[in-house]
């Protein structure tokens, strides 16, 4: 019976193969001439609203031929599973003419002759990063101009079929598509792409991508586009290599294409700012031996003869300072000279890599024909939501149509409302981090009184102090937190953002991002910006500590200072969610199309389409590229905010994106259906965002090394205080501790034991001992080191900004050339389109047309000479 069933089934195949000559993997209709342009599927279920979805296809297809498009139908008994229906869709010459005009789409109208730049003497350094000429630039470098059907022989048209790219094609029909009315429900004209995938008329639209992406199609019309960026581009062997910008640009669209430019720019600056860090980090290392406060602490006769005041109330001992030896010279590795020198630096390179952006940006915009592009129409169109939602209607002053909005009052409600609940929502974000706070002092109490009375803890207790490890842990919470409330704070901003109704798509994204940013930054920042800012500063001094809660002794630095707890929470944080986010975007949509891929691979061509195996491919969203900006731009307030206290970051940044820029390749390329073509000629939004975290990126860090560092300590001491002048550094621990005497501890805060009946006990702090006369109040080196503090960050923070105004001054938005260029380009363009004009008034003025007159033709000739003075 088994082996019938399998007869029967190599039957089935054998007919299907047999019943067509053409491959299924051919991105052509059955006549092998006209090219599919997008895809539409759905499933035909007898269920309660079959009938109104039939009623609802029926219409909008109609419709879609009578706007020109050509359609073919693929039945279901065609399709793998045997229940999904594919409607192909072609637009032919007439519908794309007719749309690029109203699109505006610029076309060649002749080659660029325009010399290109001298050559890089690196270039055969760089010989090795580079991709072949075929590869980077596909296409002859033009002169272009918005098309217009009646002036289709200025245009270098030389095939019709190829003239416009798939790219352009999948563009304007999905502009056919978003457009299109498919009925009149509940007394309200309906149309639109979007709502019949929303409510299931449609379950998937989509353009192909043009072959399989291990190899090549086997048509010789189809390019194999998808193939050569697989092979170039996508592998992660191929890390060292340039990105085929271009290619992207022409097979995905230039929004894709200006984000895979803005991250490749990105990890190219990041390869200099980790090269100063690692310098920073080995000269940290280099000269941990001659740490003048790691040696005090570790010798045993002077470390070993400080003993220090308990770390917790009751149940902690006394313990000596040479027990934080090991802790005290690796804060070297992060606090020394080297940390100043790299926050300047780090403020710099942030506006270099701002200011380099855009002259990049510039040049890209002039070489992918966006420089008087305008936001598409697509994008200012008013959203589906806020027509349907918004049923009150008035007259639009530009169009004098008449068109739905939302009134004032409702407008006022609901900003309300979603203000509420973003306040809310950060403030859970605070209330997690206080919990984590909380966390952090109940288990210090505990790390403190098991390290301090322990033996067996002992051989590690040098390493692994109570401050580090209560670090470490409350580390790793925090970022299982992290992740956790990120799940939530996705859906709720999406959930705000359409509680909004937002008028127009780009709107829409522009406010999502906002709220997105917000969460993120408070959620990812807010613990480092506690351990940076807030730890150790509120500690009090023995027999008057400060309490949480009037319960939770509050944290005290390590006697080396804070920053290296600092950089173990930075380090954990952002190491984390790098490796996190490439193993949830890598294999995720793998396992998702695992299924899929195997029918790719064993079956057949005949059995399984090329609209089938795209079909089973995961979709790159509306959103899609916004979480992949805002991964990156999270990543990018870690080494700016925070990078004074941790060199290494930049580094840890640039491998993650070597890695990213592959994934993220290898993903769009293998696992997702190919996203329809955009057009934008910036990265939006997110470039103020990066201005703005550029500027805090200075304040920060000056307070990181003012405040957290311990390098104005002993600056002052070295100038101010010292005791010797052949060793000025000598004697500052001893000088950094001020004395308490234990008789002075409250009653049930005291050690229960003290064995070795000790008299003082040393802390953190500069304040009078117990014998002067102002017991246990500031000294004047106090307030000196406070004053420095201040003096520092105000002077860092205006020799940076000056530094950072006068080099984005220097650098000019556009590059030279550029500007000369689009000039050129501009006045070829005109008079190649006024020549035209004239040759076309000629012809009409001789064949006797009344219409034209010799005044038309006069100024016709005067607007070229005024252009060419121009």
């Amino acid at each position: 019976q088994q082996s019938g069933r399998k007869y029967n089934l190599f039957l089935k195949r054998r007919l299907r193969i047999d019943k067509r000559h053409q491959s299924k993997d051919s991105i052509f209709f059955r006549d092998g001439v006209r090219r599919i342009d997008f895809v539409l599927s759905y499933v035909d279920d007898l269920n309660k609203e079959w009938e109104k979805k039939l009623e609802r296809r029926k219409e909008f297809e109609s419709n879609l031929q009578k706007a020109g498009l050509e359609l073919e139908t693929e039945d279901k008994k065609e399709s793998e599973d045997g229940k999904i229906f594919f409607v192909k869709i072609h637009a032919p010459w007439e519908v794309l003419i007719t749309y690029a005009e109203v699109l505006n789409i610029k076309v060649p109208i002749r080659e660029n002759d325009i010399p290109s730049m001298v050559e890089n003497p690196l270039d055969c350094v760089l010989f090795p990063l580079r991709l072949p000429e075929k590869v980077m630039h596909p296409e002859p470098d033009y002169f272009t101009a918005p098309f217009s059907k009646d002036k289709q022989e200025l245009y270098l048209i030389n095939d019709e079929s190829t003239f416009f790219s798939p790219s352009m094609r999948n563009r304007i029909v999905n502009y056919i598509l978003t457009r299109c009315p498919y009925g009149t429900e509940e007394g309200k004209k309906k149309f639109g792409i979007k709502r019949l995938l929303n409510n299931g008329t449609y379950t998937a639209a989509y353009p192909l991508h043009d072959c399989q992406y291990w190899k090549k199609a086997s048509d010789p019309n189809c390019d194999s586009e998808r193939h050569t960026l697989y092979m170039e581009w996508a592998r992660f062997l191929r890390f060292y290599k340039e990105q085929p910008l271009d290619l992207i640009r022409k097979y995905y669209g230039e929004k894709i294409g200006i984000y895979f430019a803005w991250l490749g720019f990105y990890t190219e600056m990041l390869f200099l700012a980790a090269v100063v860090g690692l310098i920073c980090f080995l000269y940290g290392l280099f000269t941990m031996d001659e740490n003048m406060s790691s040696k005090e602490i570790c010798d045993p006769a002077i470390g070993g003869e400080i003993i220090m005041c308990p770390l917790c109330d009751r149940e902690c001992e006394y313990w000596r300072l040479n027990t934080t030896c090991e802790s005290s010279q690796y804060s070297h590795l992060f606090d020394n000279v080297a940390t100043l020198f790299f926050a300047i630096f780090m403020g710099i390179w942030v506006t270099l890599f701002l200011e380099f952006w855009k002259r990049r940006q510039a040049r890209l915009k002039y070489e992918w024909d966006l420089v008087d592009f305008e936001e598409e129409q697509q994008q200012l169109q008013l959203r589906p939501e806020y027509e349907a939602k918004c049923t009150q209607k008035k007259r639009n002053p530009i169009t004098q149509e008449m068109e739905p909005y939302l009134p004032l009052t409702s407008q006022a409600v609901r900003f309300c409302i979603s203000g509420a609940t973003v306040l809310f929502w950060v403030s859970l974000i605070i209330a997690s981090m206080i919990a984590v706070i909380v966390y952090r002092l109940a288990v210090y109490a505990a790390f403190a009184s098991l390290m301090e009375n322990t033996q067996t803890l002992q051989p590690i207790s040098g390493l692994l102090t109570p401050q580090l490890a209560t670090s470490v842990t409350a580390s790793c919470l925090n970022f299982v937190i992290i992740m956790i409330l990120n799940f939530f704070y996705e859906r709720i901003a999406i959930w705000i953002t359409d509680m909004e109704i937002p008028r127009t798509h780009m709107e829409y994204e522009n406010r999502l991002t906002m709220k997105m940013f917000l969460f993120q930054f408070v959620n990812y920042y807010s613990s480092c910006f506690y351990v940076a800012f807030f730890k150790g500063k509120f500690v009090g001094y023995p027999g008057a500590y400060t309490y949480m809660f009037n319960r939770w002794r509050n944290e005290e630095c390590d006697p080396a200072g804070c920053l290296i707890e600092l950089t173990t929470q930075l380090t954990i944080v952002m190491a984390g969610k790098q490796i996190w986010g490439n193993i949830q975007e890598a294999i995720v949509p793998w396992i998702c199309n695992w299924w899929g891929r195997r029918k790719a691979r064993n079956n057949p061509e005949n059995l399984y389409s090329r609209w089938e195996q795209d079909h089973d491919l995961q979709t790159f969203g509306a959103l899609g590229l916004f979480y992949e900006y805002l991964e990156m731009v999270i990543q990018f307030g870690f080494i700016t905010l925070f990078v004074a206290s941790f060199p290494l970051a930049p580094l840890l940044a640039l491998m993650n994106n070597i890695l990213e820029i592959r994934v993220d390749s290898w993903k769009l390329t293998t696992q997702y259906r190919r996203p329809v073509a955009a057009k934008a000629h910036s990265i939006g939004v997110w470039q103020e965002i990066l201005n703005g975290m550029a500027i805090l990126s200075v304040v920060t860090n000056a307070f990181i090394v003012a405040f957290t560092s311990d390098m104005i300590p002993r600056l002052v001491y070295y100038y101010a205080y010292y005791e010797s002048e052949d060793s000025p550094m000598s004697g500052y621990i001893n000088n950094s501790l001020s004395v308490f005497q234990i008789s002075d501890f409250p009653e049930g805060n005291e050690p229960k034991e003290n064995p070795e009946n000790f008299v003082i006990c040393r802390y953190r702090d500069y304040r009078y001992p117990p014998d002067h006369e102002r017991k246990y109040l500031h000294t004047m080196q106090f307030w000196h080191i406070l004053a420095a503090k201040l003096a520092f960050i105000i002077i860092m923070e205006h020799v940076v900004f000056i530094v950072k105004f006068f080099v984005a001054w220097m650098i000019p938005d556009v590059p030279a050339d550029v500007k000369a260029k689009i000039k050129r380009e501009k006045y070829l363009t005109q008079k190649i389109l006024h020549e035209y004009e004239l040759e076309k008034l000629k012809e009409r003025l001789c064949q006797g047309d009344k219409r034209a007159t010799e005044k038309e033709f006069i100024a016709t000739e005067g607007r070229m000479e005024l252009s060419r003075a121009m």
